[in-house]
């Protein structure tokens, strides 16, 4: 439902690109600034509690979010009024941008609990599977269900959708609540506890001498940083470049959301069929590929379709690289090294997203407007390029293989 609610919100308070933009690096820089402290404290308290916590906590923030709109309600245009807008709404712009923030920050540490719990759940076989599954449902709630309702309540009020959203945390908060068991890391309870720093230093230096995934990580931060420079000011080019308002706004997704279940399903027998190393390479050129399209011709139903392939490649890049971290990375180090994976991985997004803001205004300086809103899907194909280039030498098959038969040859 936020995937419409929030970036129509913010394109009813304000029309300026850069604050746009603005929203999605907020939204983004707890990954920059909170992930490495996220994962000392993974590795330290309950997962399975510290899910919960986090859920409430977003619940409560959306909460404030839900009543600010409300109180605000009267003097935003209809969603379909949009260029009525004029100026900026200072107030509910920084309610707005403040909770955004700390929503991040909860979801950092509920997303890090989240992908460090699983081990505990299945066997190391059954990881791509499960992880596939989970992903798929995710998908399908997360662009096929969300966003048609986030459409409908929209246009009820602008509120609804983030009472509604509100809602969906502290429900889940509640299913979470409901998985048996206790789910801290293995720690040598006779050995002292190290300084928090100390423990945040050997989780930095096990990742950063891994010679598989330093390079992966670097990898999906910059591919990360290119999605964000066109996602951070994509409401403004579904608006005036493809001339959708929020109903095909939200149809578009379901590309995304179809593609999402799909590759979540097909990804482990696409990595069994092409190998590992060739499945990621596929992703990184699809990247390259499928922003030039929709530069080129932004249509609604080729974006609907590019969405989806982009979203099978994603899911199939997902299933593979998180599914091998859970596999080597030492369980009592998981916590830790996922989080400065993370760091690199999603740290990218803000600086991807202020870029993209950036770009924008520049292009718009010396191009029409136009030209300046499909210049950032330019610029995020171009970066793939480089990357499918980078990443082609050294994420192979063998590398992969290799990488998991240490870890048994370790544990027998």
């Amino acid at each position: 439902m936020s995937t419409v609610a929030y970036p129509w919100l913010a394109s009813a308070i304000t029309r300026n690109p850069i604050l746009i933009a603005l929203v999605a690096v907020v939204q983004r820089l707890p990954w920059l600034v909170f992930t490495l402290p996220a994962g000392v404290i993974t590795d330290r308290v309950d997962r399975r509690k510290a899910m919960v916590s986090m859920d409430v906590l977003r619940g409560a923030l959306t909460l404030v979010v839900a009543l600010a709109v409300l109180g605000a309600q009267g003097t935003l245009p209809a969603p379909d009024e949009l260029d009525l807008v004029t100026g900026t709404r200072t107030g509910l712009y920084t309610i707005v941008i403040v909770a955004t923030l700390l929503l991040g920050m909860a979801e950092v540490l509920r997303d890090n609990s989240n992908q460090t719990i699983m081990p505990n759940i299945v066997k190391p076989h059954q990881l791509e599977k499960a992880n596939g599954r989970i992903w798929s449902i995710e998908g399908v709630a997360n662009t096929f269900a969300g966003p048609p309702l986030g459409s409908i309540l929209l246009l009820v009020a602008f509120s609804v959708p983030f009472f509604v959203d509100a809602g969906t945390f502290f429900l889940a908060a509640g299913l979470v609540a409901l998985i048996p068991g206790t789910f801290r890391a293995d720690r040598d309870e006779t050995a002292p506890r190290q300084s928090f720093r100390a423990e945040l230093s050997e989780g930095v230096r096990w990742l950063m001498g891994h010679p598989l995934l330093r390079p992966m990580a670097i990898i999906l931060g910059l591919m990360n940083a290119a999605s964000m420079m066109y996602l951070a000011t994509f409401v403004l080019f579904a608006q005036e470049v493809m001339g959708v308002g929020p109903l095909l706004f939200t149809i578009v997704f379901f590309g995304a959301a179809i593609g999402g279940f799909v590759g979540g399903n097909v990804a482990p027998a696409v990595s069994r069929r092409l190998g590992s190393g060739p499945s990621l390479a596929l992703a990184l050129g699809g990247g390259a590929v499928l922003p030039a399209v929709i530069a080129l011709v932004p249509e609604w139903p080729v974006v609907l379709v590019l969405f989806g392939i982009n979203s099978v490649l994603g899911m199939i890049w997902n299933v593979i690289t998180v599914s091998l971290r859970q596999t080597i990375i030492p369980a009592h180090l998981l916590g830790r090294v996922n989080s400065v994976y993370r760091f690199f991985a999603w740290g990218m997004m803000p600086i991807g997203a202020a870029l993209g803001g950036l770009i924008v205004f520049v292009v718009e300086r010396f191009a029409d407007r136009d030209l300046a809103l499909r210049a950032t899907w330019l610029a995020a194909a171009i970066v793939h390029v480089g990357l499918f280039v980078f990443g082609r030498a050294r994420l192979t098959t063998d590398k992969i293989e290799a990488a998991r038969a240490a870890v048994t040859m370790t544990a027998s």
